[in-house]
């Protein structure tokens, strides 16, 4: 069934049990779910709408947020290439082989996309600097 996935029962059914962030897209920010999931512990963590107000974020997740269209590569290449996405399995055990096939034939693929989060220190000066490429 088509359920609209911003409801926050539907949400809280997913990610019982749960801590951290969640990096989502603008349109899935409500007041509602983002109080119900930061009394759980889940803080979300998305772009800001054209009517929403100017907050601070942390440099981290500002960068992480921007990182999220290598994540939806990936995605894409599991998808598309690795063919995990097929909606006609006749059993669940069909279904596992399928998907743990398509994750071994990811891990052969020569170039994988990554994020590199390392910091590098300046020996001089002591300054962090953070890589991301």
């Amino acid at each position: 069934t088509n359920v609209d996935d911003r409801n926050p029962k539907s949400i809280q059914r997913f990610d019982e049990g749960s801590v951290g962030k969640l990096y989502a897209d603008k349109g899935y920010i409500s007041q509602s779910l983002f109080a119900s999931l930061f009394d759980r512990g889940v803080h979300i963590v998305t772009g800001i709408r054209t009517n929403m107000k100017n907050r601070l974020m942390d440099v981290h997740d500002k960068i992480m947020l921007r990182k999220r269209s290598i994540i939806e590569t990936i995605n894409d290449m599991l998808k598309n290439v690795a063919q995990i996405v097929h909606t006609r399995h006749r059993s669940i055990a069909n279904f596992i082989v399928n998907l743990l096939a398509g994750i071994a034939a990811y891990a052969f693929y020569d170039t994988k996309p990554s994020i590199n989060m390392e910091f590098e220190r300046d020996a001089k000066q002591g300054v962090k600097q953070l890589t991301l490429f």
